[in-house]
């Protein structure tokens, strides 16, 4: 069985059903990606979604989430806690900084690399996706800050 098909049968239990109303509670951080840790959301993986996923992001104290691209799906975020600079557009020469109570959206195609400003406290962040399937669909930009 392939890692992201046993990933999905875990996730699958994470939601409880209520029949038409499905509820992850009290969800752990189970996922890593670009420097980023999430926690366990809801997505087409185990509520059924189609059309928009949805979880709390991490970045913390001093980290950066690499520059990538939203492939044809927008990201709404809501900025809980903390400080961040969003670098974006070609060859990343554009920046804006956001902070706790900031809403951002993030058009499609749009190239962004996330920095956390401070080196003490983490950025915390609602994530949402109009892609259900929530980790596909994102491809890497080049950034002179990525190692590889």
């Amino acid at each position: 069985m392939t890692r992201h098909k046993v990933m999905a049968q875990e996730l699958s239990r994470t939601a409880e059903d209520g029949g038409g109303i499905l509820c992850v509670r009290n969800p752990e951080t189970n996922r890593g990606w670009n420097g980023i840790r999430y926690k366990t959301g809801i997505s087409a993986t185990n509520v059924g979604s189609r059309w928009l996923s949805m979880n709390v992001a991490t970045v913390p104290p001093g980290a950066v989430a690499y520059a990538h691209i939203h492939i044809d799906f927008e990201v709404m975020l809501y900025i809980l806690e903390g400080r961040v600079r969003h670098e974006y557009g070609e060859n990343l020469e554009k920046s804006m900084d956001n902070k706790a109570g900031d809403f951002v959206f993030l058009k499609p195609g749009v190239p962004h690399e996330v920095i956390n400003l401070s080196d003490t406290e983490p950025v915390v962040a609602v994530v949402a996706r109009s892609d259900a399937s929530e980790w596909e669909n994102i491809v890497d930009y080049p950034s002179e800050r990525r190692l590889t």
